[in-house]
């Protein structure tokens, strides 16, 4: 996969992709310049078969039209998935992520028995850190002509 700025990569897109309610179901919006992020992107392509999830990177104008119609202010500092134009942040979106995954995924639904608050805590742990442990990009990920249907731009 290709990198480039994430500024650079809205302006060389011209066609603008209106975001509608029934369009907003399903997105996971990521940190563009995370490795950590982007591995959860490329994990999804994998193992995502039935196209459930689409992508934004937090970094686009369409997650800050997704936000606010979610009525988030301030984007936590998480994966969000945004679901019938409501927000799961933290470890909600991640099990949510697995839920619909299916399969052996279902599996680590095991986490639902830990307290949120505590599942938030150690989700923040990781959070706080994954540039140190997972490094940094300097621009956002440019998806193949076979993943571009699934990002929003």
């Amino acid at each position: 996969m290709l990198y480039l700025h994430c500024e650079v990569l809205n302006m060389i897109d011209n066609e603008v992709t209106s975001v509608k309610k029934n369009q907003s179901t399903n997105v996971i919006l990521f940190d563009g310049v995370c490795n950590l992020c982007n591995g959860l992107v490329k994990f999804m392509f994998k193992y995502d078969k039935k196209a459930i999830f689409s992508f934004a990177s937090l970094q686009s104008e369409v997650a800050d039209k997704l936000l606010r119609e979610a009525r988030i202010i301030e984007a936590p500092d998480s994966v969000i998935v945004i679901r019938d134009g409501e927000a799961l942040v933290k470890s909600e979106a991640a099990l949510y992520i697995v839920k619909r995954l299916g399969g052996i995924f279902n599996l680590l639904l095991i986490f639902h028995i830990i307290p949120r608050g505590v599942r938030d805590k150690l989700y923040d742990v990781i959070a706080r850190r994954r540039y140190k442990w997972f490094g940094k990009q300097e621009a956002c990920m440019i998806p193949t002509p076979e993943q571009r249907s699934r990002f929003y731009r």
